[in-house]
């Protein structure tokens, strides 16, 4: 088996392809499981997610930028009757998140391996109940701040998919990240931060599942949740 071509190389992203090599049972699940489990993106705005899923489904998350996936797979664990559609770019993690969809058998969860701004664009506007945005890359350096995802168009795609009253989670433990992102959602009008206290956002949330990434401290600060609700208009 041959390892999985890289639609983007050469191409300017917002995340890092490549890795280590996969091992022979993650190139089997990239080229079996992960074609049934893609979501099948047009780019025309209307998809509804809710067709992806043999059984109807309380809500529709969405997780942009899974890493390893030990968040997607534990919340699909935990909430079976929730759709998840996840987004990551780099290949080990796809791999990663499609062993544990094996292992555990999991049925609630549909990928996209390519660039999540595609992914967005192809779903039906207001098909999103929850969306997650999890310890992106910050890219430190300064040259590069202009590839961190939040970015106001960014806003405006994820305002258009997530539902009226909606929820959006981002977290990071990068404090330039942290004060930029938080900056940003504010200026947005369709946000409405939901902090009262410091702890509301320097605790992790009761439902939050830390991830391998976490538990390595590589942050200049400790992580900071950021919780949003998409207003009505």
């Amino acid at each position: 088996m041959s390892e999985p071509t890289d639609p983007f190389r050469g191409k300017k992203t917002f995340g890092r392809r490549g890795g280590r090599p996969l091992s022979g049972r993650q190139k089997k699940l990239w080229e079996t499981l992960l074609p049934v489990l893609r979501v099948p993106v047009e780019g025309n705005g209307a998809l509804d997610p809710n067709i992806l899923f043999t059984e109807a489904k309380r809500e529709i998350w969405l997780e942009i930028g899974f890493g390893g996936g030990e968040h997607v797979s534990g919340q699909a664990l935990k909430n079976p009757d929730i759709g998840i559609l996840a987004s990551e770019i780099f290949i080990e993690g796809v791999a990663k998140l499609l062993g544990q969809i094996d292992d555990d058998d999991i049925k609630n969860v549909r990928l996209w391996e390519d660039d999540a701004r595609e992914l967005m664009a192809g779903l039906k506007e207001a098909s999103i109940d929850r969306a997650f945005i999890l310890f992106p890359d910050p890219w430190p350096k300064k040259r590069q701040q202009k590839r961190r995802i939040i970015q106001p168009d960014f806003l405006d795609d994820l305002a258009r998919l997530i539902k009226p009253g909606g929820r959006v989670r981002f977290a990071t433990d990068v404090r330039s990240y942290a004060d930029e992102a938080l900056e940003r959602f504010l200026a947005h009008s369709a946000y409405d931060w939901q902090a009262e206290a410091a702890d509301d956002w320097r605790l992790a949330p009761a439902d939050h599942i830390q991830t391998r990434y976490q538990t390595k401290n590589l942050g200049d600060i400790a992580p900071v949740y950021y919780e949003f609700v998409r207003r009505s208009f």
